[in-house]
């Protein structure tokens, strides 16, 4: 074995991959990641998101222990809850209506928090959500969602976090190399053939972990695999991630797994450039919604914005946008509700239109029917629950009613101007089909039997998500099994 050009190969250079080399070089194996960006563009979507991770956590302790540089008066003025084991568990089961994989969500989920300690010792810093996941109530913050720790410095930080670590334990990462296809005999597979530099040549390894993320970026398969009108779709991360690392593993024998017509899609800035901007990060999106309402070319009302919390149906929105007239949607708000909008909303690229009197935003929403508008605007302010009390940290039961899509929670008339209306579409975060795994995070192929020197990790895997996405279980998913991929990969002798 003395030819080897490293121990353990892994393609991608995300979260899901970092992980998954770092966990593989603590083990005492030289480690090569290839990341098909430039250096400037590298970490796949890890780098777009907001860095905000689901953990089971049964105190203030476990929070501390993870963000130990918490003031005292800090966690006096907090009230972080719990969220276990069985709600974490519950939440999957119940927002992926009970298809997802009990063996993988039970990894998911028990190994969450050792995970994100184990990070910690890699330089990963963490912070609780204050600014998105929580409110004051009564003097002291109260998180809801189950989402309450995010990475310091959102994607981007943690990414550099990773990249120094890699950096500091000898880790070799190869920017603009393009993985093309696995090597691989009868004995399983011996590394990858890469296109580096305008070149192509095989490095061979021990084992290789696939963390090369789905395919949203690729239109044709998006149309293939989601269906007509997909390729419409803004992508809402990098454009490297086409199914390179999916299309490898199946081309040798992989099982394919999961929910190839599903994907975790947004309400996305209309106007947002075909890719993700690292500049913007995810700014486009608008996540406010559950607080206003949100209408279609014809001016109607689609989906109940408060069917749960944001965090619970924001994955599958995007997907309803993307079956409206043209693609497209307004979320509008009035002046009770505006203190309430995250971040988001005030970017310099967002596309907005304000307004005195509902008669004036009805005019100015561009390619919307005025008068289909005012009309379901007449309607839902006459539905309106008034005397339910509106409260934004539970699901409060503030409803409308009579109405064909009755709002079942958070429904404030829209009567108090200034009036807002922001332009949104589909944004595809990434797609939910992929790869049959172990839970060591071994490939299988269509007999079941693990391929040997074959691992994955990150968004490439299938089965652990159908239909819908609770927010933060992704990073956490890849974090997760790519530290399991990389410990794996590297026991191989």
């Amino acid at each position: 074995m003395a030819d080897l050009d490293s121990d353990v190969i892994v393609v991608g250079a995300g979260n899901a991959g970092m992980c998954a080399a770092l966990a593989a070089r603590e083990n005492g194996t030289r480690v090569t990641v290839l990341e098909r960006a430039p250096e400037p563009e590298r970490g796949g979507n890890t780098a777009f998101t907001a860095g905000a991770m689901r953990v089971v956590y049964h105190s203030a302790d476990d929070i501390l222990a993870l963000v130990p540089e918490l003031s005292e008066s800090q966690v006096n003025e907090t009230d972080f809850g719990v969220y276990d084991e069985a709600q974490f568990f519950e939440d999957m089961a119940r927002i992926t209506e009970y298809r997802c994989d009990p063996h993988l969500v039970e990894v998911l989920v028990t190994r969450s928090l050792d995970t994100l300690k184990w990070m910690r010792t890699k330089g990963v810093r963490f912070m609780p959500i204050y600014g998105r996941q929580a409110f004051k109530v009564g003097g002291r913050f109260k998180f809801w969602g189950g989402l309450t720790i995010e990475a310091n410095g959102g994607g981007p930080g943690l990414v550099e976090a990773e990249m120094g670590a890699a950096e500091r334990e000898g880790i070799e990462v190869l920017y603009g190399a393009r993985a093309l296809e696995l090597l691989c005999d009868d004995d399983g597979v011996h590394g990858v053939r890469v296109r580096e530099g305008g070149r192509t040549s095989e490095l061979r390894s021990r084992a290789v972990v696939l963390a090369a993320g789905g395919f949203q970026s690729n239109a044709e398969w998006r149309t293939r695999y989601l269906g007509p009108g997909w390729d419409l779709a803004k992508v809402r991360g990098t454009r490297f991630n086409t199914g390179d690392g999916i299309r490898m593993a199946l081309d040798i024998g992989a099982s394919s797994y999961g929910n190839w017509s599903g994907a975790h899609a947004v309400g996305w800035d209309r106007n947002a450039p075909e890719f993700g901007d690292l500049r913007v990060g995810d700014g486009f999106q608008k996540h406010s919604y559950p607080w206003g309402i949100m209408v279609n070319a014809e001016g109607k009302r689609f989906v109940d914005e408060g069917a749960d919390f944001r965090n619970y149906t924001y994955a599958k929105y995007g997907r309803r946008i993307l079956e409206q007239p043209s693609q497209f949607a307004y979320q509008v708000f009035d002046a009770k509700v505006a203190h309430l909008l995250r971040d988001e909303y005030r970017i310099r690229e967002v596309t907005v239109v304000k307004a005195d009197t509902l008669e004036e935003l009805a005019h100015k929403m561009e390619d919307v029917d005025p008068q289909g508008f005012l009309k379901t605007m007449k309607a839902y302010n006459a539905a309106v629950r008034t005397d339910v009390p509106f409260d934004a940290t539970v699901k409060d039961g503030r409803r409308t009613e009579g109405l064909e899509v009755d709002k079942t929670n958070w429904a404030n008339t829209v009567d108090e101007p200034p009036f807002e209306a922001y332009a949104i579409t589909c944004g595809i975060t990434f797609t939910f089909g992929g790869l049959r795994i172990t839970t060591d995070a071994e490939v299988l192929d269509v007999d079941g039997e693990p391929i040997p020197g074959l691992f994955a990790c990150g968004e490439l895997v299938g089965g652990l998500f159908y239909f819908n996405y609770p927010g933060g279980a992704g990073l956490t998913a890849g974090s997760v099994f790519g530290r399991i991929a990389g410990s794996s990969a590297a026991a191989l002798r």
